[in-house]
């Protein structure tokens, strides 16, 4: 009879009782790697992301210009592959690679310029866009999870917030 692995695929949602709550990944992965090296058996911990948010954060102004740019670079850099494979077989190197650069700079404008231009004006900005947990908790199987959260009591190595805190308003000044 074959045993089943208790450690969940990464695509499963993890089982198991929370031992830890932190404000951060950082101190979350710090509490386990302090239970770590202390000896315990980490395969039996998950660090879990909660309240996830989706932020996306505006980073400029998008203009004529640097959406032309861009397009000039992109196909540059497509132009220059096919100049060097071409280059390969050709008796004189710099001349494909030349022949590339330009017309992939050429070609990259024209289809970032087409682009930009049918979307009409909708999206005029560039962004980055990330999921950000409100907190994390660290979830044990529940045969360890007494002495793990015990073990993490003892090292004090994150804050826990409360459950009515907003994990998206800046901390208030406790003098006020």
């Amino acid at each position: 009879m074959a045993t089943r692995n208790p450690v969940p695929s990464p695509m499963e949602r993890p089982a198991g009782w929370p031992v830890g709550s932190f404000n951060t990944y950082a101190e979350a992965q710090a509490a386990v790697d302090n239970l770590s090296d202390r000896s315990f058996p980490v395969e039996n911990l998950s660090i879990v992301g909660v309240d996830l948010i989706q932020v996306e954060k505006v980073t400029g102004r998008l203009t004529w210009g640097k959406v032309l740019g861009g397009g000039a670079l992109s196909g540059a850099w497509m132009g220059l592959f096919f100049g060097v494979l071409f280059a390969v077989f050709s008796p004189t190197v710099w001349g494909p690679i030349l022949f590339g650069l330009i017309i992939g700079a050429i070609f990259g404008m024209v289809f970032a310029g087409v682009s930009y231009a049918l979307t009409g004006g909708d999206r005029d900005f560039t962004s980055m866009t990330q999921i950000v947990a409100g907190r994390y908790d660290v979830i044990s199987a529940p045969e360890h999870a007494t002495r793990a959260r015990d073990m993490i009591a003892e090292m004090g190595v994150g804050p826990r917030r409360s459950p009515q805190e907003n994990p998206y308003e800046a901390p208030r000044d406790p003098q006020n």
